[in-house]
């Protein structure tokens, strides 16, 4: 009997390991649930260099709500933080693509689109199909839904 249990309580030790490994990988590797440490380094660096027209793909939380700017081209705005300390406006062209009507503070969101500098951290924008086929197309993704 004691060797049962020796056994048990070493094959114990052994899963409690392993998921304790496999939590850690996901933790530190989810890019669906943390924003890419390449895609957000890629965006601070096109702020730190004061790029206009770079083309991004990155996620991150949405930190504040904006009004949407209804002169000209409609707009739906929203700040995400993509890493502990920088975040960008997303400028959502809502004439050529559906609002997400159901966006709150502190959801997730992959975005795809233009990068312009400003000294707030900069706007994405394109995030939107091009309906004249002349700009790489961009899109939002919010709790599996595209919007393009």
């Amino acid at each position: 009997m004691k060797i049962h249990s020796k056994l048990t309580r070493t094959v114990l030790l052994c899963l409690v390991a392993l998921v304790v490994v496999v939590a850690d990988y996901y933790k530190n590797n989810d890019s669906e649930l943390q924003p890419g440490r390449d895609e957000s380094s890629q965006i601070e660096q096109a702020f730190l260099n004061k790029q206009q027209s770079v083309q991004v793909t990155g996620s991150g939380t949405v930190v504040k709500l904006l009004p949407d700017d209804l002169d000209g081209s409609r707009h739906q705005k929203f700040i995400v933080k993509i890493s502990e300390n920088f975040t960008i406006l997303i400028a959502h062209n809502i004439d050529l693509a559906p609002k997400i009507t159901d966006l709150h503070q502190g959801d997730q969101i992959g975005f795809s689109g233009e990068y312009e500098f400003n000294n707030r951290g900069g706007v994405v924008h394109w995030t939107h199909h091009d309906p004249a086929r002349q700009h790489p197309d961009g899109w939002l993704e919010h709790n599996g839904t595209m919007y393009k």
